[in-house]
């Protein structure tokens, strides 16, 4: 009877130390402690008195309840191997993590859409039979999957964990447990864990160009308004008087972010109509750098847009052109500057859609109708990113009739070498530091080694702006600039002399690297392509990017390629010294 009542004593103590969520119960487990995987469970708020499961390579299920802040400890035996995959789970929510050893580990949101991403399916079907080989595999692929995931959730709040998902040390109430919160009120943490999974790529991909909701019709331009207004500004000259009346429909599309996920664009496409016979030909077009998060190319009251409709819509073509991510309607959280892969997703989508729109808003586009891309300073790059993509994977669905790319910094890595500062400094470089460091993570460690304590505070989400254009970024003091300011002392007012000098001479630089990623060099365009630029542009010089980009093309014997330079028209304009204007 002693001997009974010894062994309910002892199943007792080991319930209790369960509850209390310290415990491994010794009825599933035996031999000695030789470590333990502790950690914090939460979505934003702790997951307090939840059920924890550990299962490893080796050795039986440790399981225990986690405390009322959300905190835990599961012993780690002589009779276990790790690695072990963790879940926990609390009424309808079940998170998953991995633990490589003994040691500290978070259960979140985050930490199971890194599993799952590792494992490239649902965990809850691996862990049930988790062993070595999955293990290795997930190991082996959870660096990816947190860089993907690092990328997927800044896409979708604007902001990424200050530290490791897995591993890195949070409290409840601090930055990164603000970041759960943000990012539950996004998704739920079965929809945060489906968008990870290959599935929730392949849906993505399948969805792009698809219209959501029904274009809207802003306004028809009248040809007599267009000649009008093309003469007041002086445009006539070069788009000559408009034949057609213009159609201005809104458009809002399907497209993915820089991982392949789902999100949105919008843009404006303008149709000829009226009395004359528009010609069935689109041109997809590319603006220049932005930075008022609001703006949109579906205004007619836009400068850009009534050249647009001006030059090409009122003359019997079709326009189609992004506001790109993160600008007016997309609800990308940023914008992915001079990064080739989502500039020529957002064209390209933008190109079906237009194709989608086209029976509804009485457009003469077909589905097959030749296309012709163009685009101005990042525009230039995007329209020959756009064009580089659709002859590589997207030749059977778009023909394109031609390229113009106009003033596109096609030569990003070989502009980080040059010691000169552009025009326009304070805007672009800062724009594309701040992007390229949401997009690959590594282009510095600490704001702070890039940028300089006067601006460094709120850097990084300040392009582009709700708020504030070319002129009130100065004005209030959020970068710097005015009459007064060279491009060399805005460079040196904004960034780090170390910063800078290591991009200039160190070929293992991160942003030098990513730069690589994001040239337009070693591509051989099928169809008839023009670059064209003007030698005095101070912002994009030809020198670092047409010029390179022709002698790339030359060098392999393309025939289809020219190059303008307008410098001469410039200077009749603005003088002989004169410079072609910058891009605000």
């Amino acid at each position: 009877m002693k001997q009974i009542r010894f062994k309910l004593a002892a199943l007792g103590a080991a319930s209790f130390l369960v509850a209390c969520g310290g415990g491994s119960d010794s009825s599933f487990v035996t031999g000695s402690v030789t470590g333990s995987i502790t950690g914090l469970a939460a979505v934003g708020a702790a997951m307090g008195d939840a059920a924890l499961t550990a299962r490893c390579v080796g050795g039986n299920p440790i399981t225990g309840t986690t405390k009322a802040d959300g905190s835990f400890a599961l012993e780690i035996r002589s009779t276990h191997t790790t690695p072990c995959m963790v879940q926990v789970t609390k009424g309808s929510t079940t998170l998953y993590s991995f633990a490589n050893a003994s040691g500290r580990i978070n259960i979140t949101p985050l930490t199971d859409m890194v599993v799952s991403r590792a494992l490239g399916s649902d965990p809850a079907s691996v862990f049930a039979s988790f062993d070595a080989a999955k293990a290795s595999a997930m190991r082996a692929a959870l660096d990816a999957a947190k860089a993907y995931v690092k990328t997927l959730v800044i896409g979708q709040i604007g902001s990424a964990p200050a530290s490791d998902p897995i591993s890195g040390v949070f409290a409840i109430g601090d930055a990164d447990d603000k970041l759960l919160d943000a990012l539950g009120v996004a998704k739920t943490p079965s929809e945060l864990r489906a968008s990870v999974l290959p599935a929730a790529t392949a849906t993505a991909t399948a969805a792009r160009g698809k219209l959501i909701g029904t274009p809207a019709v802003v306004t028809t331009l009248t040809a007599a308004q267009i000649t009008a207004g093309a003469t007041q500004s002086g445009l006539i000259g070069v788009s000559g008087a408009a034949v057609c009346d213009v159609k201005v429909v809104a458009l809002n599309y399907n497209t993915v972010g820089v991982v392949g996920e789902a999100t949105n664009a919008s843009g404006v496409m303008l149709v000829p109509t009226g009395t004359c016979t528009p010609n069935g030909v689109m041109l997809a077009y590319a603006k220049g750098t932005d930075v008022m998060k609001s703006r949109t190319l579906a205004n007619p009251a836009d400068g850009e847009t009534f050249l647009l409709a001006a030059m090409y819509a009122a003359q019997g073509y079709n326009v189609v052109a992004t506001d790109y991510l993160g600008y007016a309607q997309s609800t990308y959280k940023y914008h992915p500057y001079l990064h080739a892969d989502t500039e020529a997703s957002s064209v390209i989508d933008a190109i079906r859609a237009a194709r989608n729109a086209a029976a509804t808003v009485g457009s003469t586009v077909t589905a097959t109708g030749n296309i012709v891309l163009t685009g101005y300073s990042q525009g230039g790059h995007a329209s020959m990113a756009a064009h580089r993509a659709i002859e590589r994977d997207n030749a059977s669905e778009i023909k394109v009739a031609a390229g113009a790319h106009l003033a596109g910094p096609y030569n990003l890595s070989g502009s980080f070498k040059s010691t000169a500062a552009i025009g326009g400094y304070q805007y672009f470089v800062t724009f594309l530091v701040t992007a390229w460091q949401k997009i690959y993570g590594n282009i510095y460690d600490n704001v702070n080694t890039a940028f300089k304590p006067a601006y460094a505070t709120g850097i990084e989400t300040l392009l582009p702006s709700p708020t504030l254009n070319f002129t009130t970024l100065i004005t209030n003091g959020k970068l710097p600039g005015g009459p007064t300011v060279s491009p060399p002392q805005a460079r040196d007012a904004l960034f780090q002399t170390a910063f800078i000098a290591d991009t200039q001479t160190n070929n293992n630089n991160a942003l030098f690297l990513a730069g690589k990623k994001n040239d337009l060099l070693g591509w051989s365009p099928k169809s008839a392509t023009m670059l064209c630029g003007g030698s005095g542009d101070p912002t994009v010089p030809p020198a670092l990017h047409q010029t390179p980009m022709k002698a790339d093309f030359d060098s392999r014997m393309l025939t289809n390629v020219r190059t303008v330079d307008v410098d001469a028209t410039i200077q009749a304009v603005f003088g002989i010294n004169g410079a072609a204007p910058t891009d605000p």
